[in-house]
């Protein structure tokens, strides 16, 4: 197995074996994770490979199975169907053990100063691709968030600050915190430049991106289901 490989399937380890806990019943769920899977991951996959014909990014081929789809090795699309697993769970875990009500001054507080972050970003690097992309996607659905302030908005909002832990290990080994080369390398035209050891601050942004997609269509499946009964 590849080193990208081994990164996905430890970091998929913890959420299933947890999957199966009593109160959060994860697993019972999982097949509502399909709908986010197909629609959000699917456009994702769009974004990744536009980008890494571009040149914006692009992958360590040592660091894969040499298997390719297009330009994505076969772990880049793996990642969007681990990645969705394990950010639900934590999500679901939030809402079974800590029942957060909505709380529209922290969803304020939070958004706020994610706005700020992303401002010095752009101004930072204003004509960088991946700057631009991941930023000013985040401002528009911070936009709607705050416009429809959903009932799951504060649970949303915490479950990224507690995903922020793995984020911060799995795309460090990702980016080379543990290697020589990483496994996922960035054009440094296309960003701010500033990182955190070794991930890219728009990383937050395009993992925020990506929770927020994966939530809100998670909860369309679950509003689904409660209807048709």
């Amino acid at each position: 197995m590849s080193y990208y490989g081994y990164i996905l399937l430890f970091s998929f380890l913890g959420p299933l074996a947890l999957s199966f806990d009593k109160k959060v019943a994860y697993i019972k769920k999982a097949p509502r994770l399909i709908l986010p899977v197909l629609i959000v991951s699917g456009l994702f996959l769009v974004w990744d490979q536009w980008f890494t014909v571009k040149g914006v990014w692009g992958f360590t081929i040592e660091h894969t199975a040499h298997i390719f789809l297009g330009k994505l090795p076969l772990e880049e699309i793996l990642f969007f169907v681990v990645v969705p697993y394990n950010c639900i769970f934590i999500y679901e875990v939030m809402g079974a053990y800590f029942r957060l009500e909505n709380n529209p001054k922290l969803n304020r507080i939070f958004l706020g100063v994610f706005f700020g972050l992303g401002v010095l970003l752009i101004l930072r690097q204003p004509s960088g691709w991946y700057t631009l992309s991941s930023v000013l996607l985040a401002f528009a659905s911070s936009a709607v968030l705050l416009i429809v302030n959903p009932n799951w908005l504060t649970q949303f909002v915490v479950s990224f600050m507690v995903c922020l832990l793995p984020f911060l290990i799995v795309n460090g080994l990702l980016t080379g915190a543990a290697t020589t080369l990483p496994v996922v390398w960035y054009n440094p035209a296309e960003f701010s430049g500033w990182r955190i050891i070794t991930i890219p601050v728009e990383d937050l942004f395009y993992n925020f991106d990506l929770l927020v997609g994966f939530v809100a269509f998670f909860n369309l499946g679950n509003k689904r289901l409660a209807l048709s009964k």
